[in-house]
This record gives structure tokens, C-alpha cells and sequence, in this order.
């Protein structure tokens, strides 16, 4: 392999050798030397050292003059189009191309109007390599003046909004405006550079033009990203942005976007995109949020984020993006909380397992805690500012049934207090616990120092005391269990009563169900931690695997709620009656399969099947893999009966019938045959040809039938240790 990839690399290197020397000898044939430039572009872009090698044999000057210097277009299209593929996969190149000499021979192509579209779109690539991901070439485009030739290209290329790509001329003037957009991005961001901010902040006013005119996605999706790299992270260019009117406008293409997302996939991810530049917008200044209030921009969100076709991803910036809008704006939170907002945000809380958007949705749920408290209470009760109270009157006068959102929010509100106290009371049991652990270990331990002591005194007192000792361990450790659990579940019972209206009416009915729940809870946990202290009992018994627990039918299905508050609330009680019975069936569910606890074992393919199919309750994994087993076996044996052919064990190894036996069986002795004086001319050519390589000396010449390159060997160490 080492051969191989040194015999490559110096291919490589022989043919950019080459390649040099035909473009430096072949100036008059501008098509040799586009050919011989293109073939240097296809080795670079395979291997990022040939870039490396062109650089030091002194390749990339040469095409960098050939491209200033050269009077055919071709020729200057193909080498600032190698000279971008070489920077693109080598930062060393991107370095040694990074002068000011270079973007000003790039600006003189931009500005020059002989120049055709595609050498300026190949001037405009250049520029994109050589500023990406490099703080030195964002500087120069700033300094040498490109980043001004790149803002007017943006405003003049395209003159009409009525853009008919089928034109061939129109569609390459497009193209390089698109790779003007791209340009002015890695100008603007990665990394973040103020001052290319604040310049190219005077092209919003021309953007927000195309994006009224020309809604179409060829159009928005560049200028979204530009508008959202310019914006990022600059409280300035978002005021200025603002000030030019150019969040109004985002949010009337937003407005117009989700209205035909119904209809077409393609609106719903343009709308996508536009939301992620009006986040952009308002995420370093949350007072911008009421600009968005004119246009009902949060039930528009809300709206958009019950399609079906998005990905996380893009529900993940639509929650952000309304918890950016409900962060300082008390009309947004109304909106959202008068569309159904909260249940949306619980309901995303509950189902997804991403992190992030578990994160923005709980950030949208903070937000909205004001406005819910003003809610719940009345507006005599609550000291409103002047302003504040205007505008809740408006929404009563606007509203009729705002009582009932009143109630709505005022149960939320109790759901949550309650939450956190509760969690609260739990750290306090579960510190008093660990305290009461650890005395009693500490007891054991005085306890068996005495036993050891008396055991010489008299046998009868030892017992005694082993016996009482033992009562008062097995009775004070049961009571702390049955303490907890029996705490746990009183918790749950008035958690459950208090958190909805609606289990009012089940409390009296359920309550003989309750009770039983919690003594078997308590024996559960009692059973677990007596086994807990037997290690030598084998844990595949039966005794290790615990029945689930009784389930509670919820009384709820029968009754006809169709309030989103209400299923709001049933979702927040089960997640509460999950957070409180994990405790105490976290240790349960560690001993339900034997395949999950018998790790320690030195197990095998064979024991570990019989284990786990002995096992009456299996996990979801090792339930796949004992149906998966039992699957195959089945095919095994139906194929085994059609075919009885097949052998499970291999047979015994036969002896090949090429070999010479006798009747008795008795290998017959190879037929001796001496050298001759050719064959022995052979073997010292060849060795002194190809070495001490046998078989190729074997392969080479005309030896005699039955030669092995084993005979070969033992005749020629014999000549020379005998030469007569």
C-alpha cells in the first residue's frame, strides 16, 4: 500500500510538472492551455496536496499572471477558476493568493465592461474563496475597495422585477447576482465583521424592493440570507433595518407566504426562511416584537407550525422565533395565548425528545407567565401601569369571554406553583432519607464490633442479640420505605384532585383504587429492598421479577372535553404523575428482565438464550432479540427438512482426491528427478534476475513437470554450499 501511494503521489506530481510546462510553452494556443488549466483543476479537487506541490514548484503565480496577463477570455476564465479550486481545498494556497495586488486585478475585471458575465462570475468566485473563513480577506475587500464594486453589481445586474429564467442572457445575469449575494455573506459573517456590516446595510432599502416585487424563490432565499448574516449579532443594523421599513416588509412576505403554504409545500419553507431572517431581526432587540403585533405575525406562527411537511429543524425556528416575539410584547403573548398557543408549547414539551426545542418551547412558556398572572386575576386586584390597563380593557371590550381564559390561566398558574413545591418537598424527603441511611449503617456497624466481642462469652446472648438487632433493622429500614412511598403517593392523590376541576368528580369513586395503589406500592418497595440485601440469591429466580403496576383507568374518556385548556391540564397531570412514581419505580423496573441484569455473569450464546427465554418479562430489546432468534430457528428447521442435505456440523476435513495412494492407503513417494545442467543454467539466471523469489523463478523458465518452488530453494542453497 506504502509503494502504491508513493508511486501515485510522484504520478501526481510528474503530470503537474507537465501541465506547467505546456501552459508555459504553449502561449500561443489559448484551447492547450484552457485544457492543460482544467486538467490542474481535476487534480487539485481529488487531492488537497497537489495544491500544495502546484504552490511550491511556483504553479499559482504563473496562473495568477497568466490570468492578468492572457488576451483570450477563455484562458482568464479557466485560471481564476483554478486558482478559486485550489484555494477552496488548501488554506495554505488561500493565503498565498490573500493580496491586495489580486483583488485589484479581480475589481478591474468587475468594473471592466469588455468583460463577459462568466469572467466576472469567476471574479466574483475568487473573491468568495479567498474572504471565506479568513479575518485577513475581509479586510482587503474592505480596503482595496471590492466590497463597494460587489454592492453595486448587486444593484445593477438585475434591472427588471420580472425575471424570465428561461432566457439564456437572463439566467447568467442571474447566476452572477446570486454569487454577487453569496460574496457579500462571507463578507458580511464567518467570522462576524462589523464594519462590512455597516457598509453593505445600505443595500437594504434595494432589497426590500425585490422582496416586495419579486416573490418568487430564486429571489427571496439570497436575499434572506444576506439581510440575515448582515443583521446578526448588531443591534445598529437591525435599528437601521427597522428604520428603512424592512421588518414591515419581511412580515407582509411572511403574511403572504404561510396564507399559500396551504397550497403549495414550497410556501411553507420560503415562510421558514423568511421567519429565521425576522428572528435575526428581533433576537438582540425584543421591543422590535411589536412591529409584529400590526400583522398578527404570532398566530401566523402558530399556524405555520402545524404543518405536517416541516422538520424539527424548522419547528425549532418557528418556537424561537415566537418566543423572540412574546419576550417584551404583551400583545404578542395575548395573541398566542388567544390561538391556543400554550397547549401547542405543552404538547411540543411532551412529545419531542430534541433538546433545543424542549428549550425554545419552555422559553415561549416563560414569556407568557405574565401575561397569565394579569389574566388570572382581575383588573381591580392587580395594580396595572396606566398603559397596561388601556390595553386590557380594549381586550375586555374586544373579548367576551375573557373570564373564562381568566380561570384557564389562574389553573395553569396554580398547576405550576404546585409543581415547584412539590419538587421541593421531594429534595427534602430524599436528604432526611439519606441521613437515616447512613445512621442505620452506622448502627449495623457498633452492633457486629460488639457481636464479634461477645461471641466468646456465651453462644445463647449472641443469638439474642443477633435476633433483636436483625428486628429492629428489618422494622426501622420497612418503615422508612413505606414512609416514602406511602408520602409519594399521598403527593400524587392531591396533585391529581388539585391540579383539574374535572377529577373533582372522580375523587369519591376512585378513592378504594387509590388506597390499593399505594399499599402496593409500599409492599413493592418493601419486597425490593429486602432483595436488595441478599446478593448471593441467583437474580435469575423468579422472585426478581416484579408484575408491572396496577394500572388506574382514567375516568376522563367518558366525558366529552373538547376545552384546549382542559387537555392541556391532562396532559401536565400525567407528566406529574410520572416525574413523582419514577422514584419509586426506577429500582422496579432495574430487575424486570434477566437479560438486563445478569451483566456480571460470564454468560455465552448458549446460557444467555435459555436465560432470556426463561425470563416471563422481557424488555423491548431483548424481546427483538429472543424473536429474532426463535425466527431464525424456524427457517432453520423448515429448510432442513426440504433439504436433508444440510449439515449443522462441518464434516471431517477429506483428503484431496489428487493425491496419489495406494490400494492400502499409503502415500505414494514422489518420483525423483535430478536437475539438469538447463534447469540448473535456469535457477542462477533467475536468482541472480528476480532474487530469492522462488515461485517467480518457477513461473519464468521451462522447468520440468512436477517442480515446486520449495525444490528449487533446497537445489540452489545446495550448489552453493557445494559448488563441485
Amino acid at each position: 500500500m506504502e509503494n502504491e501511494d508513493t508511486k501515485k503521489i510522484q504520478e501526481m506530481k510528474t503530470d503537474l510538472n507537465l501541465l506547467l510546462e505546456c501552459l508555459k510553452y504553449q502561449m500561443d494556443n489559448p484551447f492547450s492551455q484552457k485544457e492543460a488549466l482544467v486538467t490542474i483543476h481535476s487534480i487539485c479537487q481529488q487531492n488537497s496536496d497537489a495544491g500544495v506541490y502546484f504552490r511550491e514548484i511556483g504553479g499559482l503565480v504563473f496562473v495568477k499572471n497568466l490570468a492578468k496577463s492572457s488576451e483570450h477570455s477563455m484562458v482568464k476564465e479557466a485560471a481564476l477558476y483554478t486558482l478559486g479550486t485550489v484555494a477552496e481545498k488548501n488554506v495554505y494556497c488561500q493565503q498565498t493568493l490573500c493580496t491586495s495586488e489580486l483583488f485589484e486585478d479581480l475589481i478591474w475585471f468587475l468594473s471592466n465592461n469588455d468583460s463577459n458575465t462568466n469572467l466576472k462570475r469567476m471574479s466574483v468566485y475568487v473573491i468568495l474563496v479567498l474572504v471565506s473563513n479568513n479575518r485577513t480577506g475581509q479586510t482587503l475587500v474592505r480596503e482595496t475597495g471590492c466590497i463597494k464594486i460587489l454592492s453595486e453589481l448587486f444593484r445593477a445586474i438585475l434591472s427588471k422585477y420580472e425575471l424570465n429564467l428561461s432566457d439564456k442572457n437572463v439566467f447568467q445575469s442571474y447566476q452572477l447576482w446570486s454569487s454577487v449575494c453569496s460574496a457579500l455573506c462571507v463578507c458580511v459573517n464567518n467570522p462576524q465583521n462589523d464594519e462590512n456590516q455597516m457598509l453593505c446595510c445600505s443595500l437594504f432599502p434595494h432589497a426590500n424592493d425585490w422582496l416586495i416585487n419579486c416573490m418568487i424563490p430564486e429571489i427571496i432565499r439570497p436575499i434572506c440570507s444576506f439581510i440575515g448574516l448582515t443583521l446578526a449579532n448588531n443591534t445598529h443594523v437591525q435599528k437601521y433595518f427597522i428604520s428603512v421599513g424592512g421588518l414591515d416588509v419581511l412580515s407582509q412576505v411572511f403574511v403572504q407566504l404561510e396564507s399559500d403554504s396551504h397550497k403549495t409545500l414550497s410556501s411553507a419553507k420560503l415562510a421558514v426562511v423568511v421567519t429565521k431572517t425576522v428572528d435575526a431581526c428581533i433576537a438582540d432587540n425584543p421591543t422590535f416584537g411589536e412591529v409584529l403585533s400590526k400583522y398578527h405575525i404570532v398566530s401566523k406562527l402558530l399556524a405555520l407550525l402545524l404543518h405536517e411537511s416541516l422538520d424539527l429543524g424548522e419547528k425549532f425556528s418557528i418556537i424561537l422565533t415566537l418566543g423572540h416575539c412574546t419576550e417584551a410584547c404583551e400583545e404578542n403573548q395575548y395573541d398566542l395565548f388567544k390561538n391556543n398557543g400554550l397547549p401547542l408549547m405543552i404538547q411540543a414539551l411532551t412529545e419531542s425528545q430534541n433538546e433545543e426545542l424542549n428549550k425554545a418551547a419552555t422559553f415561549v412558556l416563560y414569556n407568557c407567565k405574565k401575561i397569565t398572572e394579569k389574566l388570572s386575576l382581575n383588573l381591580r386586584e392587580y395594580p396595572f401601569e396606566e398603559n397596561e390597563a388601556e390595553q386590557l380593557k380594549d381586550i375586555n371590550m374586544k373579548e367576551k369571554n375573557i373570564e373564562e381564559y381568566w380561570k384557564k390561566a389562574k389553573e395553569i398558574l396554580h398547576r405550576i406553583e404546585q409543581l415547584e413545591r412539590e419538587g421541593n418537598e421531594e429534595k427534602i424527603q430524599r436528604e432526611k432519607y439519606k441521613d437515616n441511611v447512613s445512621s442505620v449503617n452506622i448502627n449495623i456497624q457498633n452492633t457486629l464490633k460488639h457481636l464479634h466481642t461477645d461471641s466468646i462469652g456465651g453462644g445463647s446472648k449472641v443469638e439474642d442479640k443477633d435476633k433483636s438487632q436483625s428486628r429492629t433493622f428489618h422494622t426501622y429500614k420497612s418503615h422508612g420505605f413505606m414512609s416514602k412511598a406511602c408520602i409519594n403517593d399521598d403527593q400524587m392523590k392531591t396533585l391529581l384532585k388539585s391540579a383539574n376541576p374535572v377529577n373533582a368528580c372522580y375523587s369519591e369513586s376512585g378513592k378504594n383504587k387509590t388506597s390499593y395503589i399505594a399499599n402496593s406500592g409500599c409492599n413493592q418497595n418493601l419486597h425490593e429492598e429486602t432483595f436488595e440485601k441478599k446478593d448471593c440469591v441467583s437474580q435469575s429466580s423468579d422472585h426478581v421479577f416484579k408484575h408491572p403496576n396496577p394500572i388506574v383507568k382514567n375516568g376522563k374518556q367518558h366525558l366529552p372535553v373538547t376545552d384546549p385548556f382542559t387537555l392541556c391540564s391532562d396532559i401536565i397531570n400525567k407528566e406529574v404523575i410520572n416525574f413523582l412514581s419514577a422514584d419509586n419505580c426506577s429500582k422496579m423496573f432495574k430487575y424486570r428482565c434477566s437479560g438486563c441484569i445478569a451483566v456480571g455473569k460470564s454468560l455465552n450464546s448458549r446460557n444467555f438464550s435459555k436465560l432470556l427465554h426463561s425470563c416471563p418479562y422481557q424488555c423491548d430489546r431483548h424481546k427483538v432479540i429472543v424473536e429474532a432468534e426463535d425466527r431464525y430457528k424456524s427457517e432453520l428447521r423448515k429448510s432442513l427438512i426440504c433439504n436433508k442435505k444440510i449439515l449443522l456440523t462441518p464434516r471431517r476435513r477429506q483428503r484431496p482426491s489428487n493425491e496419489p495412494t495406494t490400494s492400502g492407503g499409503i502415500k505414494k513417494r514422489k518420483i525423483r528427478k535430478n536437475f539438469t545442467e538447463e534447469e540448473v543454467n535456469y535457477l542462477f539466471s533467475g536468482v541472480k534476475k528476480m532474487g530469492n523469489h522462488w515461485n517467480l523463478i518457477l513461473w519464468s523458465f521451462p522447468f520440468q513437470q512436477g517442480r515446486k518452488s520449495v525444490d528449487l530453494a533446497q537445489k540452489y542453497h545446495k550448489l552453493i554450499k557445494h559448488p563441485k
